[in-house]
């Protein structure tokens, strides 16, 4: 365990600093620099993913899934390969999640208005935290893989999709079963590492289901002159917090998912300056001199594809959302413990640190879908919540979670002003409710369109009336 608190320790090299570019540029690791890929590593890293490929190549080819963007069977079969044998959860770590969490649900009673999620606790090992997320991380993955894959296709040469059509089938395959290797690396990594079923705002873990990892929390909090029982209610606490926004705020997890999905939908892979950099060799029978040189000036040179999207603004909603959850979180789980529990402040603060390294749930997500959830604005989004419970009370801020719209954009994380003085100008009109409003127009919108319909089946009867003979 390092000094950073809630932290977990990676290795810090050149090396090492070089891959997370390359992976930053090539998430997937598709084209050999990340950590799913045939391109990055030593040799015994090679060796070691390869036959991990072959070990299970058979029945993986054979699956279900091998046709799909991403092959399933083969990501969790490498995933438990990295957790091992996990230890059983024991009895006494069961009950004493079920209390923590009954506590910290008492707890957040008193700071906010949202009631209890009333979903049932749970504490899971590593192995438990990868069936049970395994689902939503389907939903996550799949589109994003599959866009991948056609964005590679589109990208080619004409000559090379013509000499691919043969074996497009066997391509498939091949690209499902590597999207399977990155993603239970993954997996694998983050089943050892993460605390409960949501961390840092993603809602991975089933519906109606609470959980925490006691093992992996005891692992994180070595080093902290904390007392257990008071890491675990925090973590409690901020768990439960969440699934209270999961439960009320039905529209939250599927604006979550969709906007992986729109980020997915519009990824553009562009490889012109690879295309520049091979321009400047001259490969018609190089001395071998001029051979070596040209090696060493590839290897100094980031030939890794450039991958963005179309979509960018999904990705700074997911941002926005990401930091307005957990800001949202910070505020009403310290508001909630700080008076009964002495070490809230140093306990935030190790969670602080742990966001801001980049813990490996961040890590991991990025790898497999290629954005980053580090929701760098967390700070901020605390602050704003803090100042509009001051400006309009606990229930205000508690309602701007009960429509999308009502929502803080990313502009209002850096300016905060301009939204609250937006909420003091409603509580300002007298019976003004602004959801009935937006039920009225979306009632409106509904009625117009059933109007729309009527006419045009209208027409039509008239039209066909018109084509009868007479008789």
């Amino acid at each position: 365990m390092n000094s950073n608190g809630f932290g977990f320790s990676f290795p810090n090299n050149d090396d090492d600093d070089n891959d997370r570019d390359r992976n930053n540029n090539d998430p997937f690791g598709f084209f050999g620099g990340g950590a799913g890929g045939f391109g990055g590593g030593g040799l015994g890293d090679l060796l070691n993913q390869f036959g991990q490929m072959l070990s299970g190549m058979g029945d993986s080819m054979n699956s279900p899934e091998a046709g799909g963007p991403v092959n399933y069977e083969l990501a969790a079969r490498i995933a438990r390969q990295q957790i091992g044998r996990a230890p059983e959860t024991k009895q006494s770590d069961r009950d004493a999640v079920t209390e923590s969490i009954r506590l910290a649900e008492l707890w957040l009673d008193d700071a906010t208005q949202l009631p209890t999620s009333g979903h049932r606790p749970e504490a899971w090992n590593a192995e438990a935290w990868l069936e049970n997320t395994l689902p939503m991380w389907k939903r996550l993955v799949s589109p994003v893989a599959a866009h991948m894959n056609q964005a590679q296709l589109e990208n080619l040469p004409e000559e090379a999709k013509e000499m691919m059509g043969p074996m497009s089938s066997m391509m498939n395959q091949m690209s499902s079963m590597n999207f399977g290797m990155q993603l239970g690396n993954a997996l694998g990594d983050l089943a050892k590492q993460t605390l409960s079923g949501s961390d840092f705002g993603l809602p991975v873990a089933p519906t109606g289901v609470a959980a925490i990892l006691p093992t992996n929390l005891a692992e994180a909090s070595k080093g902290l002159n904390v007392p257990a029982q008071e890491m675990l209610v925090y973590i409690c606490a901020r768990e439960a917090a969440r699934q209270r926004l999961f439960k009320h705020v039905p529209w939250l997890i599927e604006r979550l998912v969709s906007s992986v999905e729109e980020y997915a939908a519009g990824l553009e892979i562009d490889t012109s300056h690879i295309q520049d950099a091979m321009g400047q060799f001259q490969m018609d029978n190089p001395d071998p001199q001029r051979l070596q040189e040209m090696m060493s000036e590839l290897q100094g040179m980031d030939l890794s594809p450039r991958i963005s999207s179309r979509n960018a603004a999904a990705v700074s909603r997911l941002e926005t959302l990401l930091a307005l959850i957990e800001g949202w979180v910070d505020l009403v789980v310290t508001q909630a413990m700080s008076e009964r529990i002495p070490s809230t402040s140093a306990i935030n603060e190790a969670w602080r640190r742990r966001r801001a390294t980049g813990g490996s749930a961040e890590k991991a997500f990025a790898k497999v879908v290629g954005i980053e959830f580090n929701a760098p604005k967390v700070a901020e989004a605390t602050e704003l919540w803090r100042r509009i419970e001051v400006a309009v009370g606990v229930e205000r801020r508690d309602a701007v979670w009960d429509h999308p719209d009502f929502l803080p954009v990313a502009e209002d994380l850096d300016n905060p002003a301009q939204f609250i003085d937006g909420l003091l100008d409603e509580g300002s009109s007298d019976g003004f409710d602004p959801i009935a409003e937006i039920n009225k127009l979306e009632q409106f919108l509904a009625d117009e369109a059933g109007k729309k319909d009527s006419t045009d089946e209208s027409d039509e009867s008239d039209d066909s009336d018109e084509d009868k003979p007479e008789k």
